[in-house]
């Protein structure tokens, strides 16, 4: 898998995405900082985008977020606009009390989260707005779910991303055990 990655972002052809998700952002500023240097289009979604949105001053509620990383989130989204990278995050989201399989979701805007919500999935307009940044992208990276797809109440942004990059014409790299089942989970769907 590592090989791979390593020989297709050496060279992607360009317009090159990269959609990353997942729940911590520590687990992956290295591989932010180096996106941030080839990709024109980088995508953050699940929990990992908590810490971002959060970063904006928007609340997030009882999300999974790392406070510790507010300030290299900023930093990050300063590096992305200095080296003319979209920088896409969820406009809305799925919202429950708590994560539980009978945990009800609640789409949201991400400006309308409330104190007692957690942030679980994305919503439609994240996923229309990701749709139509990938439109023309040739080469794309996913690694990390949108959301808590174990669960199907908030499997639905993940199954639907899945199917979106399914209809690109792209060459398309799924990196990560989480991606890989969740790409197999909308293949069912």
């Amino acid at each position: 898998e590592i090989k791979y990655f390593e020989d297709a972002l050496k060279n992607p052809e360009k317009p090159f995405a990269a959609i990353l998700g997942g729940s911590k952002v520590s687990d992956k500023i290295g591989v932010i900082e180096n996106l941030l240097e080839k990709v024109d289009t980088l995508v953050i979604v699940g929990a990992m985008a908590n810490t971002f949105l959060k970063s904006k001053g928007l609340e997030v509620g009882k999300s999974l977020v790392e406070d510790d990383k507010l300030d290299l989130a900023r930093e990050m989204m300063a590096k992305a606009a200095e080296n003319h990278v979209e920088l896409i995050l969820p406009k809305d989201v799925i919202v429950a009390p708590e994560v539980s399989e009978d945990a009800k979701g609640t789409l949201k805007d991400v400006e309308d989260v409330d104190e007692d919500d957690m942030i679980l999935d994305i919503g439609s307009e994240s996923l229309k707005d990701i749709e139509g940044s990938l439109e023309k992208a040739k080469t794309i990276v996913l690694n990390g779910p949108c959301g808590v797809f174990e669960i199907e109440e908030f499997s639905h942004g993940t199954i639907e991303l899945a199917k979106i990059l399914a209809k690109l014409d792209a060459t398309v790299i799924v990196g990560g055990g989480d991606s890989v089942a969740a790409v197999e989970k909308s293949r069912s769907s």
